[in-house]
């Protein structure tokens, strides 16, 4: 994937793991499709240990499903360690 891609799946990807998370998340645009990206790293390397493939870097259904997963970890994790930060 190209670099554009790869911004316009981190902010797709990092935008429905916001929506799905409860709570409010800290961060702008930026720090979505960063998360996005990560999150799209992550799935990938999740659905490889998990037998299911590595289909996290593609605009399919499971790639897209598998990345969202990833970025709802990752965005869990960032929660945590900047929670009690203004």
């Amino acid at each position: 994937m190209g670099i554009l891609a790869w911004l316009l799946f981190g902010l797709i990807v990092g935008a429905i793991a916001k929506f799905i998370m409860p709570g409010a998340q800290g961060g702008g645009w930026i720090i979505t499709i960063i998360l996005g990206i990560i999150g799209a790293l992550v799935g990938g390397w999740i659905g490889t240990l998990l037998g299911i493939g590595s289909d996290a870097s593609s605009f399919t259904f499971g790639g897209i499903a598998m990345a969202v997963l990833g970025a709802i970890v990752v965005l869990f994790i960032y929660g945590a360690l900047t929670k009690g930060r203004a």
